[in-house]
């Protein structure tokens, strides 16, 4: 089996839906195995401040915000159970709480302090007097939510508390924890999001990294010099900041473009780019400039998923298109191989 970037421009042109079907032999989906990243909570530690407000709230039977306030400085993941039984994001509870009480929470604000429990989920906290207000106004406004249930919507609506627990209200959630459904753990599953999905969104920049760190690795053990850009970084000569320049901004001589995606429109984004980059690396040659070869390096489903969307990548890129699985041919099959310092 011959790979694209093994492949001459004529032969790519030539036999173009084969290369294709190369590539997503190659791509392997990454969605099945999820980094946990700092500030995973597991499912005994969630369990535990589950009891801590079970126990607080002398089993959902009646909701107090100064009593709850104690339980969360003494037990602070509390505070995230209740949320989750809310059903809300950090900023969307900070926000019903400040339309509610009037009292100005910022979505950096509940971000933070999620954070922040989320990596010291068992330390107490002693809050300033305006985190404290802020926190009791948040507090107030989840037990006025929980005791009035779910309200009258139109016919083509649904209320976010229309769930299980907490559509009849207070009564709800304290039949479905006292009638031997094991609601911590519904709770749970609630809190990691549509199986694995709110998780998911707080790793994504980790699941993201599992390329850009191979191809690191694999550059400094050639002794291969690199620019790795960060996220919305501004480069002279760019409009969009590559992933890697080899060996800098200020002598590009290869750009590699690196992307997991489990999703076809954001793959179509990553293929767009690669275009944009090919496009700007001859216009670079026919204004007497050297231009730069264009590498993508790809994983995930979602380049799987579009036939004319690979093809465009396989001939803007040349056939540079590599995957986790191709990615050890990444310097012997392209220009990197000419600025190769050490044995690798």
């Amino acid at each position: 089996m011959k790979y694209p970037f093994e492949a001459t421009l004529e032969e790519l042109q030539a036999d173009l839906d084969t290369y294709v079907d190369v590539v997503f032999s190659c791509l392997e989906s990454e969605f099945m195995v999820i980094p946990k990243g700092r500030g995973f909570i597991e499912y005994p530690v969630f369990a535990r401040a589950y009891e801590a407000l079970k126990q607080a709230t002398k089993g959902f039977i009646s909701l107090n915000a100064d009593v709850i306030l104690e339980t969360v400085q003494e037990v602070p993941l509390a505070l995230i159970v209740l949320r989750t039984i809310l059903g809300f994001t950090p900023p969307e509870w900070a926000y019903i709480a400040s339309q509610r009480t009037g009292i100005e929470i910022s979505q950096g604000f509940s971000r933070t302090l999620d954070r922040r429990i989320r990596m010291a989920p068992f330390t107490p906290i002693k809050f300033s007097p305006l985190t404290k207000q802020r926190v009791i106004a948040m507090l107030e406004t989840a037990c006025q939510l929980i005791q009035e249930g779910v309200p009258q919507v139109e016919g083509d609506r649904i209320h976010r508390l229309d769930k299980a627990d907490t559509h009849s209200g207070l009564d709800g959630i304290r039949n479905l924890a006292s009638m031997g459904v094991p609601y911590a753990m519904l709770l749970y599953e609630r809190f990691l999001g549509r199986p694995f999905a709110g998780h998911r969104d707080s790793v994504s920049e980790l699941i993201g990294n599992v390329l850009e760190n191979a191809i690191e690795e694999i550059l400094a053990g050639a002794g291969i010099s690199y620019r790795k850009t960060k996220r919305a970084e501004k480069i002279p000569g760019f409009d969009q900041a590559p992933d890697f320049i080899i060996p800098d901004e200020f002598n590009p001589q290869v750009i590699i473009e690196a992307k997991i995606t489990e999703d076809d429109g954001t793959a179509r984004d990553k293929v767009t780019r690669v275009q944009h980059l090919g496009e700007l690396s001859a216009e670079r040659q026919a204004n007497g400039k050297p231009g730069f070869e264009v590498i993508a390096c790809i994983a995930g489903r979602g380049f799987g998923i579009r036939k004319e969307d690979m093809k465009k990548l396989l001939l803007a890129s040349r056939g540079k298109v590599f995957t986790l699985k191709t990615l050890d041919r990444l310097i012997e099959c392209t220009r990197l191989r000419e600025f190769i310092t050490r044995q690798f």
